[in-house]
């Protein structure tokens, strides 16, 4: 029929499959660069904001195919307009006109969109969600699969401003929530995914994805994750005995067919921060040898906001340290000639990125709660460095890291006058109440830096793990 109109679909470099059945779109929908993000393609959505923008008052943007693939206009039959040279009448008050979209001439593709214009309409209305249509058989595709007719729908997602609080071993529960506004009467099927966002360099990474009762999780997260679905459109995500490296930010994406938002959730371990040295001495680390030495202390190279944090809670440390961000900086709560002078208030002080490789300085690590147990070993005399992780051996311990020590001090209350041994060869104590007889008069981690591994002047603190 529409080849003795004059115009035919393969005259435009496109020729449909046959698709049986009823009259659909499948074979237009592949085209879409909402499923494939081809380009040169117009797409429904993107018609629809074009027709919104303009004098037009377009209505529908789909054309349909019949059994041979053959495109049929919405409803009716074609019979040329007397009036109006060009177009056909669909009926008393109604004409279609068939119409290109603009492509990228590489593709060579052309898609023919009819319009349905409609008389007192003036454009598309606007929702800040998406469009979508219901088949009468409830196998809906996603958004502009139907026959044409459109409801304005919009999606939400529902994730908390604030952000979450937990400690390592902890479980956890990251809400999320959608819904439609306004509200429909039977539930669609919908795709949810979980993913962690790439922070300071760290690339991100899939956590969960879910269809229906279907699951699967990723990488670490394997075994350790789940979707909760206890009630009606909620899909939070649950995380199982936290990890040092699990604090970040989450994004909660609902995928309902051809449409999808999200929502973000923080999360943040309780955890403290801390300098850390070369035994050689001061600035040896690049910033690669930084985040092993972090690693290797039971902690992580520490962020921005973590050390911000950290200052706000009086930490000072006069010498630069790398930061995740690969930025170098430091915390300053009393100005001084040494840090900076006195000319400048206190605060985070910053060198800016530096180079990972050439430039070298201390490092600043985070460390989180334990779930095990620091302790000063009771012994009948000092140790050598040797001789203190063979005794934590035979007391069923192993000997601690600095992180450790640290956290069993910020979080445990940890306080003992005595120096002992760690597991990287220096010898430091911990003072929660300070004391005229034990150091300065300020809580925190005394160190006596790395002594020679064979002097017998310190005892030794152990970690035993639950």
């Amino acid at each position: 029929m529409l080849r003795r109109l004059g115009w035919s679909p393969a005259g435009l470099g496109w020729s449909p499959g046959k698709s049986g059945g009823r009259p659909n779109l499948s074979h237009l929908l592949r085209l879409g660069p909402a499923q494939g993000r081809e380009r040169g393609v117009c797409s429904f959505k993107g018609l629809a904001r074009r027709e919104r923008g303009g004098s037009s008052a377009a209505a529908s943007l789909l054309a349909i195919q019949d059994r041979r693939g053959r495109l049929l206009p919405p409803t009716g039959a074609l019979e040329p307009s007397r009036s109006r040279p060009g177009t056909f009448a669909l009926g008393p008050s109604l004409a279609w006109t068939p119409w290109r979209c603009p492509v990228h001439d590489a593709m060579g593709l052309r898609l023919p969109i009819l319009l349905l214009p409609l008389c007192c309409v003036s454009g598309l209305p606007f929702y800040n969600g998406f469009y979508y249509s219901n088949r009468p058989n409830d196998r809906n595709l996603g958004n502009g699969y139907s026959e044409g007719i459109f409801n304005g729908v919009k999606l939400v997602v529902e994730t908390p401003e604030e952000t979450l609080f937990s400690h390592r071993g902890a479980n956890v529960t990251l809400p999320c929530r959608y819904h439609y506004e306004p509200a429909l009467a039977s539930p669609r099927p919908v795709r949810i995914k979980w993913w962690k966002l790439s922070e300071n360099g760290v690339p991100e990474q899939d956590v969960l994805v879910a269809v229906g009762l279907r699951q699967r999780t990723f990488g670490d997260y394997r075994g350790r994750v789940r979707l909760r679905q206890a009630g009606a459109r909620e899909v939070s995500l649950e995380i199982r005995d936290l990890r040092l490296e699990d604090y970040g930010r989450y994004r909660c994406e609902v995928i309902d067919g051809l449409e999808d938002e999200s929502g973000l959730v923080e999360l943040e371990l309780r955890g403290v921060v801390f300098p850390y040295q070369h035994p050689q001495g001061r600035y040896k680390f690049n910033f690669h040898e930084a985040q092993q030495a972090c690693e290797e202390q039971d902690a992580v190279v520490a962020s921005f906001e973590q050390l911000f944090r950290a200052w706000e809670e009086g930490l000072d440390w006069c010498n630069a340290g790398w930061l995740q961000d690969a930025s170098v900086q430091y915390p300053i709560t009393q100005a001084r000639h040494p840090c900076g002078g006195l000319g400048l208030a206190p605060g985070v002080r910053s060198y800016g990125p530096r180079h990972r490789r050439l430039h070298r300085y201390d490092v600043f690590c985070f460390t989180v709660a334990l779930r095990g147990r620091v302790y000063y070993l009771e012994t009948p005399e000092k140790l050598t460095l040797a001789e203190a992780r063979e005794a934590c051996r035979e007391d069923g311990a192993q000997i601690a890291k600095v992180g450790q020590l640290f956290a069993a001090w910020k979080f445990r209350g940890l306080d003992r006058c005595d120096a002992g041994w760690l597991a990287d060869g220096s010898a430091r104590y911990p003072v929660a109440h300070p004391r005229s007889n034990c150091g300065t008069l300020e809580p925190g981690v005394r160190s006596f830096g790395f002594p020679d591994p064979q002097s017998r002047k310190y005892g030794v603190y152990c970690y035993r793990p639950r």
